[in-house]
């Protein structure tokens, strides 16, 4: 196993980073201890949850499989969705985060929590009072890195900069979407990753599924097909004709395009771990072989060329350098 330093932090993480999403839903208790031991097996030190990851099961059933080698691994997990219900329950306020915590804490069996993501931008929360919330958190050694999730690079970058200002605790990890057709993280938020040293551990390397070939076939069923949310998310008819050219490409390869998605997304020079995750033991296999890749500038230029760039930063981008 490769084992990265994510960003300043002195921490060091595998490779891949095992997103726990399907424990609890539709991978229940016993396949998430297959999976979880394979991991392990592997060398896999990381692993990244949620608190509202179904209703809390996920937390749950993780707690359980760290038990016995919490000291050995690295946790992450999320605020800002919620398993409570009320009013005043999803959000960054501070009243939110301060409960959410204590929630996860309880489910994971630990006395602390590596990452703390914030899981989304809260607009209705002045962005000091969450940056001070985290602070305490870290202050109390109930998290001992805050971190950030599918917010702007604007957003990002302001908030280091409060934290620079004000002495707070400072995001040292980035989550974001990341894969063959959804390019955008490109452009701003790992330059800022770069520029700042901050890790990043984006999710999704197969595009929701997209990228494996399964949604090309007539008929599919899934979340792309069936989930609101997935459908917006991966509907754009350009998606599918690069997912098309990119699994012609793999199996000619002779690759699962699972493999070189995720081997593709591990390539870029800005990237710690790529989340990976699944239904199933056997579903997962493909995307942990990416650890058997080893993938060159070059070809991984030639996958890149698959797919379309996204825009600029700029429109004035002649002779600039954003990479």
């Amino acid at each position: 196993m490769r084992y990265k330093v994510l960003g300043t932090t002195g921490v060091k993480v595998s490779a891949l980073c095992m997103g726990t999403m399907s424990f609890g839903g539709i991978a229940d208790e016993q396949e998430a201890k297959k999976m979880f031991h394979r991991c392990r097996d592997l060398g896999i030190n990381f692993f990244d949850t949620a608190c509202n990851y179904n209703q809390g099961r996920s937390e749950e059933i993780l707690g359980k499989l760290i038990k016995d080698c919490r000291r050995d691994v690295i946790i992450s997990t999320k605020v800002y969705y919620s398993t409570f219900d009320d009013v005043n329950a999803k959000g960054l306020s501070r009243r939110s985060i301060m409960r959410e915590v204590e929630s996860s804490l309880k489910r994971l069996g630990t006395d602390w929590i590596d990452f703390y993501f914030v899981h989304n931008f809260d607009s209705d929360v002045d962005m000091e009072d969450v940056l001070r919330a985290l602070d305490d958190l870290q202050r109390q050694g109930k998290i001992l890195y805050p971190a950030v999730s599918n917010w702007a690079a604007w957003q990002i970058a302001k908030a280091l900069g409060i934290s620079a200002r004000e002495g707070l605790a400072s995001f040292r990890c980035i989550q974001p979407m990341y894969n063959l057709v959804k390019r955008q993280v490109e452009v701003e938020i790992l330059p800022l990753a770069r520029s700042e040293k901050l890790g990043v551990i984006p999710y999704s390397p197969l595009g929701g599924g997209l990228l494996t070939g399964k949604y090309l076939e007539p008929g599919a069923r899934g979340r792309l097909v069936d989930d609101p949310r997935y459908r917006a998310r991966y509907g754009s008819e350009a998606y599918y004709e690069t997912a098309a050219r990119f699994v012609e490409y793999a199996r000619a390869k002779g690759f699962h395009p699972a493999t070189l998605a995720v081997a593709w997304v591990m390539s870029h020079p800005d990237v710690t771990a790529p989340l990976i995750g699944a239904r199933s033991l056997e579903q997962l296999e493909p995307s942990l072989d990416a650890l058997n890749v080893d993938m060159t500038p070059e070809w991984r230029d030639e996958i890149t060329a698959l797919s379309i760039d996204p825009p600029p930063a700029t429109d004035r981008s002649e002779g600039a350098d954003f990479k």
